[in-house]
Order: structure tokens, then C-alpha cells, then sequence
């Protein structure tokens, strides 16, 4: 290709890749893991080659590549600070001034003799197809969904069928993503346990040890509780749980899960119990709410709107169950 050197990627995921994926879906070095932005080769690809594009995030990257094999093609990553494609085309990294650079920067139109470029369907958002034609010449194919799909696509012509285009977010889509969600409320879940773990320790008469080995260790267990029904199992649930926002799916989730503890009697007393269903309620929601982020059923508006409602009335029942609570260790 005019002497200029291309990288090759391979088709196969090393024992590396794959545990590298499995670190990130544990939130370990996730916002560090990406590759040089640039032209990558698979096979042995010529002019005439397809030509995909992708995030620089190693993850997507990897996904893409581990279903090209068998076939001869090019993977235009671009720039998008290591963050995957459908987030990056939200907040721009994945959009058409990148896309028009790095063709230039590649200078992709004399490695391939061809002008299209097969772009992700989640990536749409960020690439403007005419101005991509009117600033470097090539045009935009947007490709299907999910990349397992990548050799039908080809197959058909480069047509997506309908169900091509569905977006689908399976029970497997969700419980893969709740790792990450899980890990990144663990700090804010091991300060809240540890506090409630010690506070229970008081008392009318001063303060009790006895007491924090068994109200603080149900206390801590009850919060830990609030975090998985909204961490892992809303998510999980999340068709089957009534309303849109996903803030309310968490309520509701996390009040069925408080009165399971509360008829388990793993809630104390009266007061106990009623400041514990709004405890849990709210942190569920809160957790739960977090995971918007990952669904491709919401958009950057209306998590917005939805934080705005949802985050005073979460505040507030926190307050009010932390208040029950507190007045339960006197009363």
C-alpha cells in the first residue's frame, strides 16, 4: 500500500484480551483501556476490502475484530478517549470531525480503492453521513446492531435486515453490565454500611458494642441489600418492573425487597421497619437510576429530567428513613 506501514489486528482474542475484558467489566482500569487510534488490518486485505469503523475503546475494538474472522477487512479505530461507541457518539468523540481526521490522517483513500465505510448503527447519533461524503469523499454505510451480525450484513449486500437494526438489551445485555454498575457504588456502599454499622451502637444509655455486633451487622446487611435490588437486581428485572424511569423501577424494586427483610423480621421495631423501607427504597433508586447510563433505551435528555425529579425525592426519603431510624435507637 504504497509502502506505508499498516497495524494488523488478529480475529482471535488472546488469553490477555480476555482477561483484560473481564477486568473492565469489573470496573479495573476501565477508562485506560483503549489501543492507538489508526488503520488495522485483518486477514490479508486488499483495496477493494471493507472498511469498518470503531472506538479506540479495546473492549469494542476487540468485540468487532473477534467477529471478523475468516475475512479480509480494515478497522478504522477512531479517537474517541477510550470510550465505546454508542457513548462516545452521545458526547461527540465518536462523530464526523473525528471520522473525516482520521481518514485524512490514514490517508484511507489510498489504501483502499473504494468509498464507503461501514459504520456501527449505535454510532449514528454522532456521524452525519452527508457531511462525511462532502468532506472526504466517502460515503457512510451503517452497519447492524451487534457485530456478530457483520457477516450477514455482508453477505446480504450490506443491508441490514429489520431485525439487523432491533435494539435488544436481553437479561444477558444487562447482568453483564451490572459488575461495573455494582463496583462503581461500592465505595458510597462501604461508607454508608460502615456508618450505619457503627451508629447502631447507640442507645438511650450511652452506647452499646453488643449492640453494634447485632444491630449494625443486620443494619450494614439490610443497606448492602438496597444496593444489590437496585445494582444487579433491577436490572435483571427491568421489563417486568412497572413505569418508564428507571429511578422508579428501583423504588419499586427496592420496597418489595424491604418488606421481604421486614417480614423476615430483619428490620427491628415499628419505627425501625418504616424508616428502613424508605432507606432502602431511596438507595435502591439511586442505584438503579446509575444504570441508565448503560441501557440504549435512554438518552442524555431525559436522564437528565429524570435526575432532576428523582434525586430530590430520593434525598428526601433517605433523610426521613436515616431520621426513623436514628429515633429507633432511643425509643
Amino acid at each position: 500500500m504504497d509502502g506505508r506501514e499498516i497495524q494488523r489486528a488478529s480475529s482471535q482474542l488472546s488469553r490477555a484480551d480476555r482477561l483484560g475484558g473481564f477486568k473492565v467489566r469489573w470496573a479495573m482500569g476501565r477508562m485506560k483501556y483503549t489501543l492507538e487510534p489508526g488503520l488495522y488490518a485483518i486477514g490479508n486485505p486488499g483495496g477493494e476490502a471493507p472498511v469498518f469503523v470503531t472506538a479506540n475503546y479495546k473492549l469494542s475494538f476487540d468485540t468487532l475484530r473477534k467477529e471478523l474472522g475468516g475475512l479480509d477487512g480494515w478497522i478504522l479505530a477512531l479517537d474517541t478517549k477510550g470510550i465505546n461507541v454508542w457513548c462516545a457518539a452521545g458526547k461527540g468523540t465518536f462523530g464526523t470531525d473525528e471520522l473525516v481526521r482520521r481518514i485524512e490522517l490514514t490517508e484511507l483513500n489510498k489504501v483502499v480503492s473504494h468509498r464507503k465505510l461501514i459504520v456501527p448503527q449505535l454510532g449514528a447519533v454522532g456521524v452525519a453521513a452527508h457531511d462525511v461524503k462532502k468532506r472526504s469523499g466517502f460515503s457512510v454505510v451503517y452497519g447492524p446492531v451487534r457485530a456478530k451480525d457483520i457477516k450477514a450484513f455482508l453477505e446480504a449486500g450490506m443491508t441490514a435486515s429489520e431485525q439487523m437494526r432491533q435494539v435488544r438489551f436481553s437479561l444477558y445485555d444487562r447482568l453483564v453490565l451490572t459488575p461495573v454498575e455494582f463496583v462503581m457504588v461500592g465505595k458510597k456502599l462501604v461508607l454508608i454500611m460502615a456508618a450505619f454499622f457503627i451508629l447502631s451502637g447507640l442507645n438511650s444509655k450511652g452506647y452499646s458494642t453488643d449492640l453494634v455486633l447485632s444491630v449494625g451487622s443486620r443494619s450494614a446487611a439490610n443497606v448492602f441489600a438496597a444496593f444489590l435490588a437496585g445494582a444487579v437486581i433491577s436490572p435483571a428485572l427491568l421489563p417486568l418492573l412497572p413505569g418508564r424511569s428507571f429511578s422508579f423501577k428501583g423504588f419499586c424494586a427496592g420496597l418489595v425487597i424491604a418488606i421481604v427483610l421486614a417480614l423476615s423480621q430483619l428490620t427491628g421495631g415499628r419505627i425501625e421497619t418504616v424508616g428502613w423501607l424508605f432507606l432502602i427504597a431511596a438507595l435502591s433508586s439511586f442505584a438503579m437510576m446509575n444504570f441508565t447510563g448503560a441501557s440504549t433505551y435512554t438518552s442524555l435528555s431525559g436522564v437528565k429530567k429524570e435526575m432532576t425529579i428523582a434525586v430530590p425525592v430520593q434525598l428526601t426519603a433517605a433523610i426521613i428513613g436515616t431520621g426513623l431510624w436514628l429515633t429507633s435507637r432511643f425509643s
